[in-house]
């Protein structure tokens, strides 16, 4: 089982992995900004997985498929249980919070089941694809100081029930491919950087 994380597309996504791991444990030490800057990582290595999969030759169908899902897997931990966990940290475990929280893994769980059951047919997928849910929670945090503090958490909350519910909305919407990789690295390396300056290490 473990040689599969040898595969380098496998590799990279396992390192996703690690890499949400490490942004939720800095939203519970209370530096959400810091976990969203990690986490925007997390999804650049989400992007990376697939163009090193698809170059990778003589690729064992197993392992393929293991990669398929553990893929999945790592978009649930950084696109709904990392902006989940940060709801809950700046907002508290309200009820109102809880229930935000829990609609936005279970969207994104049922998008993603969804999506590996049907694919992305004529280059379209249908609803809004998970990872969304991560540069929507960093650019809120970005726009923290802007916002009065007793409004913060109810424009976070609001903004990822917005994405939760597009998620399994009957939308169509293109894959990401082509310049959409660069302009998403772009995006992330930027943000992360400003996120970062944000708290003083950058």
């Amino acid at each position: 089982m473990i040689r599969h994380l040898l595969d380098p597309a496998n590799a990279i996504t396992a390192g996703g992995i690690v890499l949400s791991m490490i942004a939720i444990g800095q939203n519970i030490l209370g530096v959400p900004e810091l976990g969203a800057a990690i986490a925007l990582w997390a999804l650049l290595a989400d992007h990376l997985d697939g163009i090193v999969a698809k170059r990778t030759k003589g690729r064992q169908a197993e392992t393929a498929e293991i990669g398929k899902n553990l893929d999945s897997l790592a978009d649930l931990v950084s696109a709904g249980i990392f902006p989940a966990i940060t709801i809950l940290g700046i907002a508290q475990a309200t009820p109102t919070t809880i229930a935000t929280a829990s609609l936005l893994v279970l969207s994104s769980a049922l998008r993603l089941a969804y999506f590996n059951v049907n694919g992305s047919p004529g280059g379209r997928s249908t609803g809004l694809p998970t990872t969304y849910a991560v540069p929507v929670t960093a650019i809120v945090l970005l726009c923290r100081p802007f916002i009065p503090d007793t409004y913060f958490s109810t424009v976070l909350a609001a903004s990822l029930l917005a994405v939760a519910c597009l998620q399994v909305a009957p939308l169509q919407v293109p894959k990401t491919a082509g310049i959409g990789y660069l302009l998403v690295s772009l995006f992330c390396l930027a943000t992360s950087l400003a996120l970062l300056a944000r708290v003083g290490m950058a």
